[in-house]
């Protein structure tokens, strides 16, 4: 793997592989040295390790001693070297008695040309380190020079430990070689003492060799997709569909979307007023996401549910129904579960109460729909195994990582399916049941951009750790799964959008923002250091820059609105993660968590939307109607079978735009058409009232006004200015 940028030749401490597909072939220069043929063939076999100490001593004398060991336990030089420049004499077990000395030394006072090219920064900056050894040829027979010259350089690029060998034979023969190595950090786990040793890294990697097998991952990979199918099955197959419900599902539709007196949303037969169901769990946390107006309340980032405070539990028709049954206790937030429902018809003043962790709120007045809720229904399987879930694929990664161990790439596509089917299926899906052929849509163009992550990010980080089975299974799997919850973990942030409308003016929000802000901040300057040392940064920072600046220029285009999605975020974070570090580790598991909860949750969404899609059910900022009728000509005394309100006609200028009026009586839709007065003659005179009035193009509302309301003594209250 690539050296990470704190490792410079300040301080070679580390483990080092020789990296054979890189390096140069050293067999002639062995041959001048005088190696035996045997002894050479035995070289090129094995894999050499290098286990580097590098420290100062009391005078301030630096040293670097180096245990050379080779796979199959083959054992190499055992390298004492003092950086002072003054000749040593060693007997070397291979090449015999050997004369070096050692220095640090300015790249620009080497004698070849060929030792002062391609360092990076770091190395001009700090130094080189020069090892220089010569056979003692008094003793051995044999001349020769091998004039080594330590640091990092750019291969592949990647960051790499390299050695430039200028080697000068016996009959005066140069010879060029490249040596170089693959850095393995120092396991954070593993403790040597002077007693006893404490290595959880070594002995799980020991231990569990014989499971690493691919052939062993072949076999387990069909059973998972079985075991898999079968919770899915158990989650969403075996009660009816019809009978699956969402956290919002409700009889009732805001504003006037059930039409004229409800007629959309009353039941057409008697068949149609009981039903059975099943809620997902985590309903608790599924909030409004703009005021919803009931009566003259407006209520905001609550489950919406109104009434089942009166002794029979009867809720207005426009509650939450799986917020409704949990405020009835019928079952818990986190298992969901099944309950019965009975439309009950028109109802007066529903009360509001706070039960089980949840508040409802009153409506004093009449509604055309109502229901009540029972435990009793006919359903099995009804709680919600999404924990379940989670666990298993828990267990399956961690097994992953710590056990079966496959090679990077694997490990990388494992994470990827299993993290993208789990939110398709579990942890967010797109309705109940999942649309498995959308899901299957998207799933094709997300392989290809987690590709492109790991071209550009996780070929450089996810196999730099894979000698350290437990850090790297903490590093990518704590970190991936908060990613991939990530609608569990911000349940409770007051935003879901970066968009300027859900921030504007909210001081939950602001703060929410300003701390991803500052999290994120950190993260890129983390990174950008990280660059730097490594000589990226301008590479990084060019194509930042360009990428800011297309986005500029995008957010520019009339009538579109710059929309940054949380998938999008995260694949501008991951390219600066590749680099080798315990924090870019993190950071890879993170945001492809995120990606993967994003596109799976909401596909591929737009970077770029309209006013009109980004709204929601908020208000439009269309132009508002105003009742003539207000608290100065109302007349009490009149009785309420005799009165009517009114409203302001429709201007010429504004006829270009309307044509209509929509009248809400109770939040319900009484009035639709041209008309700019409306009878109160069939209301009910003992209970409050609350009209909300709206201009029509064609049949189509623009924004209501807030609630005008009318009390049983016969107060007029003028609605407050604004939309509802």
């Amino acid at each position: 793997m690539a050296a990470p940028p704190e490792l410079t030749t300040l301080d070679l401490s580390g483990t080092y592989v020789m990296n054979k597909t890189l390096s140069d072939d050293t067999d002639e220069i062995l041959r001048l040295q005088g190696v035996s043929w045997f002894m050479r063939k035995l070289i090129a076999s094995v894999t050499i390790t290098l286990y580097v100490k590098h420290y100062k001593d009391a005078d301030g004398n630096e040293h670097i001693d180096i245990e050379q060991i080779g796979s199959g336990g083959f054992k190499g030089n055992y390298e004492q070297r003092t950086l002072t420049w003054s000749e040593r004499e060693v007997d070397d077990g291979i090449f015999g008695p050997v004369v070096g000395k050692s220095r640090r030394v300015a790249i620009s006072e080497l004698e070849y040309e060929w030792h002062k090219e391609g360092w990076l920064a770091d190395t001009i900056e700090h130094n080189a380190i020069q090892a220089y050894a010569m056979s003692n040829t008094a003793k051995s027979g044999n001349t020769w020079i091998a004039d080594g010259i330590w640091g990092f350089a750019e291969v592949n690029g990647e960051r790499r430990h390299t050695r430039k060998v200028h080697f000068t034979g016996p009959k005066g023969e140069e010879i060029n070689a490249r040596l170089v190595y693959d850095y393995q950090p120092t396991p954070y786990l593993d403790v040597y003492g002077r007693r006893a040793n404490i290595t959880p890294e070594s002995t799980l990697f020991r231990y569990t060799r014989r499971f690493t097998s691919p052939w062993l991952l072949i076999l387990l990979v069909p059973a998972y997709i079985i075991a898999l199918s079968f919770i899915v099955k158990a989650q969403f197959y075996d009660i009816p569909s019809d009978a699956l419900v969402t956290c919002t599902s409700t009889y009732w539709l805001a504003n006037d979307q059930c039409g004229l007196d409800g007629d959309s949303c009353l039941p057409q037969s008697n068949a149609q007023t009981k039903f059975e169901f099943k809620c997902p769990s985590q309903c608790k946390s599924v909030i409004l996401l703009n005021p919803r107006t009931v009566g003259d309340e407006a209520v905001d980032r609550v489950p919406l549910i109104v009434g089942g405070g009166d002794a029979n539990g009867t809720y207005r028709g426009d509650s939450f129904l799986c917020a409704a049954a949990m405020h009835a206790g019928l079952f818990s937030d986190s298992r969901g579960g099944c309950a019965s429902l009975e439309l009950t018809g028109e109802f007066t003043n529903f009360l509001g109460s706070t039960a089980h962790g949840l508040t409802s709120i009153g409506f004093p007045t009449i509604f055309p729909l109502s229901f009540r809720l029972t435990p009793n229904t006919s359903l099995s399987h009804c709680s919600d195994i999404r924990d379940v879930a989670l666990a298993f694929n828990t267990i399956v990664t961690a097994l992953l990582f710590f056990v079966l161990r496959p090679k990077p790439i694997i490990l990388f596509w494992c994470l990827v399916c299993i993290g993208y089917w789990h939110v398709t299926f579990f942890s967010q899906p797109r309705s109940e049941p999942p649309p498995i052929s959308d899901a299957f849509g998207t799933f094709l163009p997300a392989l290809f951009v987690a590709y492109g992550f790991w071209r550009i990010a996780f070929r450089f980080v996810l196999p730099a750790f894979a000698h350290l089975p437990i850090e790297r299974g903490i590093w990518y799997i704590g970190s991936f799964w908060p990613g991939v919850l990530l609608n569990v973990i911000t349940a409770k942030v007051p935003i879901d959008r970066l968009v300027p409308s859900d921030i504007d003016g909210d001081k939950g929000a602001i703060v929410a923002v300003t701390l991803i802000a500052i999290a994120l901040f950190a993260v890129v300057v983390n990174q950008a250091r990280v660059m730097r040392k490594t000589g990226w940064l301008f590479h990084y920072a060019f194509w930042y820059i360009a990428g800011g600046l297309v986005a500029l220029v995008l957010s520019q285009l009339p009538g579109l609105e710059l929309r940054l999605h949380h998938y999008i975020l995260a694949m501008m974070i991951l390219p600066c993660t590749a680099f080798p570090t315990r924090l870019s580790a993190i950071y890879q598991g993170f945001f492809l968590g995120m990606f993967l909860n994003g596109i799976a949750a909401f596909d591929f969404d737009s970077i770029l939307q309209t006013a009109a899609e980004l709204q929601r059910d908020a208000p439009a900022g269309t132009l508002l109607p105003s009742f003539l009728t207000n608290s100065s000509t109302w007349n009490a005394s009149i009785p309420l079978a005799n009165q009517s309100i009114s409203w302001d006609d429709i201007s010429a200028a504004d006829s270009v735009t309307w044509n209509g009026f929509a009248l809400l009586v109770d939040d319900v839709e009484r009035y639709a058409g041209v008309a700019t007065n409306f009878s109160l003659a069939a209301l009910d005179a003992t209970i409050p009232h609350f009209f909300r009035l709206a201009f029509q193009e064609d049949g189509v509302s623009g924004d209501f006004t807030k609630a005008a309301t009318l009390w049983p003594n016969g107060t007029w209250v003028n609605p407050l200015s604004g939309p509802s």
